[in-house]
């Protein structure tokens, strides 16, 4: 990878898939690209309810992005849900990053899979909207499904509960965005600029992981660092 980042190796449903630093899922053998949470205009949606944050938030995920799309040459890009922060997010884009977002989805095969953020996408930004997609052994959807919602036949990939983890290192205690998987059922962190994290020993997880060991991977500047479940603290 360039810049020296390096992606973590991870064996899922039998398919060899990579975590990318940024957040990203990579299924080298369907040149697949997924990303999920990316609330597009979260800052000017909190403007509208008189809540002020930076309008930066759309283009720094864009440029994340862009630079997944560069490292990776993906020919396929599922954005996991949630990728427009309300209903009317794609109207408040501004005209340079309505630009950028078209120039990425006219280069792959760009699925917009449906959130509860955004349960229709856009019509005259590209791509394609889906519920849900399958390919081959792993379904992909927006919020993972526990107990029998999830096919025993299927892997199941997906975002919405935004997973972080905390750590504590040389009695310093540091918390990052993370992956969460245990084999069958892989939950990927927000990329969005301004998107928080829920930890993964919140109830929330064990539900999902009910009875199976998890492991969680912490998303580091260059690298993901596996973390064993023993070192993980709540909070």
């Amino acid at each position: 990878m360039s810049g020296g980042l390096r992606c973590a190796r991870l064996k899922f449903q039998g398919q060899q898939m990579l975590l990318d630093p940024a957040g990203a899922l990579v299924w080298p053998d369907e040149s697949l690209l997924v990303i999920a949470d990316l609330h597009f205009e979260k800052s000017s949606s909190g403007a509208v309810r008189g809540l002020f944050l930076p309008p930066y938030d759309t283009g720094i995920t864009l440029r994340l992005i862009e630079g997944l799309m560069e490292r990776h040459r993906p020919r396929q890009v599922i954005a996991l849900g949630d990728s427009f922060h309300d209903r009317r997010a794609a109207e408040r884009l501004s005209g340079s990053d309505r630009l950028r977002i078209r120039a990425l989805t006219a280069a792959c095969d760009w699925t917009w899979v449906a959130g509860n953020h955004d349960p229709d996408a856009p019509t005259d930004l590209g791509g394609r909207a889906a519920e849900e997609i399958a390919i081959g052994p792993v379904v992909f959807r927006h919020e993972p499904r526990p107990g029998t919602g999830l096919d025993e036949a299927l892997g199941e990939v997906a975002g919405h509960l935004h997973p972080a983890a905390r750590v504590v290192v040389r009695g310093r205690s540091v918390r990052c965005r993370a992956f969460a998987c245990d084999g069958r059922r892989l939950i990927l962190p927000a990329i969005g600029a301004f998107t928080g994290g829920l930890n993964v020993l919140d109830p929330a997880f064990r539900a999902l992981f009910p009875g199976r060991a998890f492991h969680a991977w912490m998303m580091g500047e260059t690298r993901v660092h596996p973390v064993r479940a023993g070192d993980l603290r709540p909070g």
